[in-house]
């Protein structure tokens, strides 16, 4: 019988049995009892007996659970947990599995961010609206503090002390839930002494019999490593999986949530932002999850906002003005000046228009390139809309590559078009740019990629370069990912993998990619199709940000023969490149490749243009010493005469041009002969490179 029946039996019973005020006999406790309990349940009597469902007001006895517990139930009563949308099928699945009669503890298992927690705490506000069913109303939803239990403890039996009287009041008390976040910390945890009496072997007796009723929460790898191997302990939990939403379920999540950001931020939130907010962190943010990493992005684009807004320091002094006026007019009318009184009237009440113009312009929206700011400052990733002048960048690409790239024009257009694709968005958006740069030594492979990461990345360090020739052996390949457990090295990380991690937004440069191992070919393909790769940790590493350039000598043993000053057999050259890599590279690797270059053979008048571009190179470094420098055209032939090589290309004409300039300068400048001189003029004489100074 409920209390308020009670209640109710007990005060009609004291009125006596005779018709009294109620003018019919009260023997029976017929209609007057039912029209009496129907008017309480109406009236305050209804309200009483809510007391008694509220866990806030019942007696209860659970210090050590205060102590070392977050009451969520508390929390949701004070309006202080932020509703949970888009969990109503996982929190009703946990719901189900508390309802039952034995094996009722739920564990919510997903990666991290995904909202596990947020799961307990929408719990928590069915409760207290009373949105569940009969046998949970009036529970407790607390959350235990593993470490805070933990700490502290250093002589045996504090820790089982501690844990035994949490179970002990939560089983004295009967309508306590407790939250275990991190479920798998309670594995080991406590056993500082060797003895195997952790948390988890305190809690499965209690577990067993059903004394007490337990929410876990962990990652799937963490309950795999840990829980999954006490069965024991796995057969009293029932798994719950929780996915990450999809962009459109993140999307109506942060929608819920945006009033608690604006009030906070005192920004304002578009649906536009909200959806670009959850696109670009999908996008751009790998190592996170939904809606974890969106939520952060926003809080921090608010953040942003409001340091920017500059009313709120003209709202905060108009407010003290106000009441430094209403002071002083309390004053005026307490020495009875009505005049001066009046008048800081007039002045508060223009003061307080101001003030309502300025709370209306207090509130600042939040844009896109705020959003774009703040996960530019997490990834180092351009990922701002193309502005203007990043699209006159683009589209003057090949311009200036050709200012450092000699004579390989096609090359430079063909990559060019597929970055330009890759930037506006209309490319495969996980496959990464992948091309093959197929040539002899000596003819701008290399100095391509530097000059690519330059005009993209703003730098020549945004390169990841890997020898391949370390690829040969089998065992090598594990160097890519890092080695597997057991191995030496395993936390140190791969080569590959933990460069990328560090900069998402670059080019790796495989140098000599047919020195490689086969192997090494079978991880590149999930690379090159789906622009990821999972290392030996269980990270996935995107790929999606950087341009896969690798490089090969592959046929150039065909191209060596036509080497030379104005060759005119490129095309058939190509072909036979071609040729050459379809004998040496598997079809499935090649066909995943977007571009396969073939760097064209280098004429005189190239070789000429290069000399020029090294000279000027010179000629920069020698005017940060604050001196001049003229080359005549002599100096330039004899360079290209004595530099050109027709087995190496264009590599040594830096080794001459240091050979015969930079180590006559070097000299002059450390004899201190050079100092008093603003102008060297280089010419030559009797075949000899001679400096003169002016």
């Amino acid at each position: 019988m409920g209390t308020f029946e009670q209640e109710l039996r007990d005060m009609i019973g004291n009125l006596g049995s005779g018709a009294s005020v109620f003018g019919i006999g009260m023997g029976d406790q017929g209609p007057v009892f039912e029209d009496m309990t129907k008017f309480y349940e109406d009236k305050d009597l209804k309200e009483k007996h809510n007391k008694y469902q509220n866990p806030k007001d019942r007696k209860r006895n659970m210090k050590t659970i205060d102590k070392f517990g977050n009451n969520l139930t508390r929390l949701a009563q004070d309006d202080k947990i932020d509703p949970v949308i888009g969990r109503q099928k996982e929190i009703d699945r946990a719901i189900q599995i508390l309802n039952r009669r034995t094996k009722n503890n739920p564990v919510l298992l997903g990666e991290p961010g995904v909202g596990k927690t947020a799961i307990a705490e929408g719990l928590a506000l069915k409760i207290v609206k009373g949105e569940v069913p009969q046998k949970l109303l009036g529970y407790e939803v607390i959350q235990l503090d593993m470490a805070s239990i933990v700490a502290g403890t250093q002589f045996r039996g504090q820790f089982e002390t501690r844990l035994k009287n949490i179970i002990d009041e939560a089983k004295k008390n009967g309508k306590v839930i407790l939250v275990i976040d991190e479920l798998h910390s309670i594995m080991g945890a406590g056993d500082s002494q060797g003895g195997g009496l952790d948390a988890a072997n305190i809690l499965k007796p209690a577990l067993a019999k059903g004394e007490i009723q337990v929410i876990g929460a962990t990652t799937l790898n963490e309950y795999k490593k840990t829980i999954e191997k006490d069965k024991a302990l796995e057969r009293r939990f029932q798994s719950v999986i929780v996915e990450e939403p999809t962009v459109e379920e993140t999307i109506e999540i942060i929608k819920g949530l945006k009033d608690y950001y604006e009030k906070y931020h005192k920004i304002i939130l578009s649906d536009e932002v909200i959806r670009d907010a959850v696109k670009l962190s999908n996008r751009y943010i790998t190592d996170r999850f939904l809606p974890d990493k969106a939520i952060d992005v926003i809080d921090e684009a608010g953040s942003k906002t409001n340091l920017k807004n500059t009313y709120i320091h003209e709202i905060e002094s108009i407010k003290e003005s106000i009441e430094t006026t209403r002071q002083k007019q309390m004053e005026a009318s307490d020495m009875q000046d009505y005049e001066k009184a009046a008048n800081y009237k007039t002045q508060e009440a223009k003061l307080q228009e101001n003030l309502k113009e300025l709370e209306k312009k207090e509130y600042i929206s939040v844009t896109t390139k705020d959003i774009a700011d703040v996960i530019e400052d997490w990834t180092k990733i351009p990922v701002k809309e193309l502005t203007v002048e990043e699209s006159i960048k683009l589209m003057n690409l090949e311009k200036n590559l050709q200012k450092s790239v000699i004579g390989q024009d096609e090359a430079i257009s063909t990559v060019s078009k597929s970055i330009r694709r890759n930037r506006a968005g209309i490319s495969p958006v996980k496959k990464p740019s992948s091309f093959i740069f197929v040539g002899p030594t000596g003819v701008g492979k290399t100095q391509l990629v530097k000059s690519l990461a330059k005009e993209m990345f703003g730098s020549e360090d945004m390169i990841i370069r890997i020898d391949m020739s370390e690829y040969m052996e089998k065992h090598s390949v594990s160097k890519f990912i890092g080695s597997p457990p057991g191995y030496v090295g395993f936390d140190e990380g791969g080569q590959l993998t933990d460069k990328v991690r560090r900069k998402p937004y670059s080019i790796i440069l495989l140098d000599e990619i047919e020195k490689a191992h086969p192997d090494v070919f079978n991880m590149l393909l999930q690379i090159l199709d789906d622009g990821r790769l999972t290392d030996s940790q269980g990270r996935v590493v995107r790929f999606e940000n950087t341009i896969v350039i690798m490089t090969s000598n592959i046929g150039t043993t065909f191209k060596n023969k036509s080497l030379g000053f104005g060759s005119s057999e490129n095309v058939k050259e190509k072909s036979r490149v071609q040729e050459a890599l379809k004998e040496t590279f598997k079809p499935e690797f090649l066909n995943r490749v977007d571009d396969i270059v073939v760097f064209n053979n280098l004429d005189r008048e190239n070789l000429r243009k290069i000399v020029d571009i090294m000279f000027n190179q010179l000629s920069d470094m020698i005017k940060d010493k604050g001196i001049n420098i003229k080359i005549t055209d002599e100096v330039k032939d004899f360079i290209l005469e004595k530099g050109y090589d027709e087995k190496y290309g264009a590599r040594p004409l830096r080794r001459t041009i240091q050979k015969y300039i930079e180590d006559e300068i070097a000299d002059l400048f450390i004899m201190q002969d050079i100092s008093k001189y603003n102008m060297l003029t280089l010419k030559m004489l009797e075949k000899q490179v001679m400096i003169e100074k002016a």
